[in-house]
């Protein structure tokens, strides 16, 4: 197995995490934030989502396909014991935590912000993720552990063979459509808590781990053809707004996803993979301000929005709140007591040496 570092995975993970902050705050200023329990702007701003449903179909993919990876980087050193207590540590125990002592806060937020009564109120909220991925590595690593004993198998260099070819990558396009035939989900961009994200990121997270399995025919090929699979994902996507209003069928929308992420894996690998000082710290970052940025997201709304300033500056604001409180709990608190580390996925201690070393927590 390769034992190649690759920051450009790193920097994806981080730039999704940054997407997925900008996305739930773009939610704020929609005319249906409330019905999906977030705070409500009396304002909309409606333009918005032009950008965001672009993203919205391959933000939340692109990190299972990325976790997927990880577990392949992490199958080099650890046997199969190993694996699950380290993943119970990284993101069991942060789901957990975060069920009881993080994803109440934002609640309470929003019911002091509509004047609710007050209660505490266990959710799992965005941190369903981390549960996902922590039933896919119980689940596929008996998989994952087979296949990295047989690195050298015919069926290793059939798979290898595939993924040479432009066309190798795209067909995997095939399983996801087939999911969403099956699931029919009425919208194809609800991933949290439904059957259809739930499939959907099993898929990618296996296909995640098996496109670095590939080897570098994989690498090549997204690095190669990355401007043909942007092109169909751009046309894909020109396609739904102008003739299905944002909301195409999902087996379509399936093949714009997968199309967007191969050209995001290819301009990654040609652009990100190198190493740098501000990698290492956001990587190490990611996670914490993950599970803590619906409070600090809730929290600047609450503050910002009856401010009487125009609507984009709002916006603004907030994203600029969110990401100084996160930063701030991060860095002066998370960071810095060794007691709260464990609880955001860091090892228990602050290592001298090690602190800026990389992270593939999520996964």
């Amino acid at each position: 197995m390769t034992t190649e570092r690759r920051y450009d995975i790193d920097w994806l993970r981080v730039i999704a995490i940054g997407l997925l902050l900008i996305y739930h705050i773009a939610i704020v200023f929609q005319p249906w934030a409330l019905f999906i329990g977030f705070i409500k702007s009396e304002q909309s701003l409606e333009s918005l989502w032009v950008p965001m449903t672009m993203l919205n179909v391959w933000r939340i993919p692109l990190l299972f396909f990325v976790s997927g990876m990880g577990v392949y980087f992490a199958l080099r050193k650890r046997n199969w014991l190993q694996l699950i207590l380290e993943r119970a540590r990284r993101i069991l125990l942060p789901f957990l935590f975060g069920i009881v002592a993080i994803t109440p806060l934002h609640f309470l937020v929003f019911q002091k912000y509509y004047n609710l009564p007050l209660g505490y109120m266990p959710h799992a909220g965005h941190l369903w993720f981390l549960g996902n991925i922590f039933v896919y590595v119980l689940c596929l690593s008996p998989l994952f552990f087979y296949l990295k004993s047989r690195t050298e198998s015919g069926l290793m260099k059939a798979w290898s063979s595939l993924m040479s070819h432009p066309l190798g990558p795209l067909s995997v396009a095939i399983f996801f459509v087939i999911e969403a035939l099956l699931v029919q989900p009425q919208i194809f961009e609800q991933y949290a808590q439904t059957w259809h994200g739930f499939y959907l990121g099993l898929l990618a997270f296996l296909f995640g781990f098996l496109f670095v399995y590939s080897g570098s025919s994989f690498w090549q090929t997204v690095l190669k053809w990355r401007w043909l699979y942007v092109v169909l994902a751009a046309a894909f996507y020109a396609i739904r707004l102008s003739f299905f209003e944002m909301q195409s069928p999902s087996y379509l929308m399936a093949i714009e996803s997968h199309c967007w992420i191969l050209g995001v894996f290819g301009f990654g690998y040609k652009y990100l993979n190198k190493p740098s000082h501000t990698l290492s710290y956001l990587s190490q970052a990611a996670y914490p301000v993950y599970i803590l940025h619906m409070f600090a997201l809730y929290l600047g709304a609450w503050f910002i929005l009856p401010l009487d300033i125009p609507l984009h500056l709002q916006f603004i604001c907030i994203v600029s709140f969110t990401g100084l409180v996160c930063y701030v709990l991060y860095e002066f608190v998370i960071r810095r007591i060794g007691i709260f580390r464990p609880f955001f996925g860091l090892k228990g201690k602050r290592p001298a040496v090690q602190e800026g070393q990389l992270s593939r927590t999520i996964g």
